[in-house]
């Protein structure tokens, strides 16, 4: 039969782990403002970009011709997933996705190369039989973003030259709202051709168009590198809100959990204190009716 000590032992260490708990859950909401506050601070800076590349398609729409797809078959595949664990499904539903929108598009395994971002997703892919490429470490704070897109783009070109790559796809987890998310994709190189062409039919928002000196090639080249650092950008921030949010979420079911717990634990505590202080005072009510006889 449990004791008191046992109780005691057990109503600590609960209530240990219940403030590493909340101390998880606090990290975990301030780690997603600052990640929001990223994406939307990006917004001006995307935007501008986009208005470069509208005024140079605009101006010149047969520039497009210059982005062109290689049919070699080969399909590069970018996975954001998460470092660290208690974060829920987050790396089993972006696998998930990016298996089945791989299928849909008929293209097999044997045709992706796969850069993952971060080691969980990358263990449950190679549990999987599926050969990652290689693995890039996740940045743990907004500041350390800009150096792992630069490293990730460095290794994007070396792959487009080596392995004339026909298509890259993003694939990471977008926030929605509150603790929710939902797994999001999209084509990083070539750049949609058909969002192109509307960019280029799109009328300029005002009557003075800008005018550039520099050589279309040069801009349209300069242009699309920063349009991919952006969106690179955006998927760590994105990502790393999403994750952040599964684990908020996981916390808070693991805080009623442990709460439920506690009480458990306090009421049969209490009912073996009332037990025993029940069996004393029948044992004084007996020891008092035996001597007054």
């Amino acid at each position: 039969m449990p004791t008191f000590e046992y109780f005691r032992k057990k109503l600590e260490h609960t209530g240990d782990l219940l403030s590493v708990v909340k101390t998880m859950k606090t990290l975990s909401a301030v780690s997603i403002r600052q990640y929001e506050k990223a994406v939307e601070s990006l917004e001006d800076y995307n935007k501008t970009v986009v208005s470069g590349l509208h005024i140079l398609f605009y101006r010149n729409p047969r520039i497009s011709a210059q982005i062109s797809r290689q049919n070699t078959g080969k399909v590069g595949v970018i996975l954001y997933g998460s470092e660290l664990g208690m974060c829920g499904q987050f790396n089993d539903e972006i696998a998930s996705f990016m298996t089945e929108n791989l299928h849909k598009q008929d293209i097999s395994g044997e045709q992706t190369i796969v850069l993952t971002l971060g080691t969980r997703i990358a263990g449950l892919l190679e549990a999987n039989n599926h050969a990652v490429e290689r693995i890039f470490s996740l940045p743990g704070s907004v500041k350390a973003i800009t150096g792992s897109v630069r490293e990730l783009l460095v290794q994007i070109e070396d792959l487009r030259t080596k392995q004339n790559l026909e298509l890259i796809f993003l694939f990471y987890n977008k926030k929605t709202s509150g603790a929710s998310y939902t797994p999001h994709m999209i084509q990083l190189w070539p750049l949609n051709l058909d969002w192109l062409k509307e960019l280029s039919q799109k009328e300029w928002e005002s009557h003075c168009l800008p005018f550039y000196r520099t050589d279309e090639r040069k801009l349209l080249s300069g242009l699309i590198k920063q349009y991919l650092f952006v969106s690179l950008y955006r998927a760590f921030a994105e990502s790393l809100a999403s994750e952040n949010a599964s684990r908020l979420a996981a916390m808070q079911a693991a805080e009623k959990n442990i709460q439920e717990q506690m009480n458990e634990l306090q009421t049969q505590y209490n009912h073996l204190r009332q037990s025993a202080i029940t069996a004393e005072l029948l044992d004084i009510v007996s020891g008092f009716e035996a001597l007054s006889e």
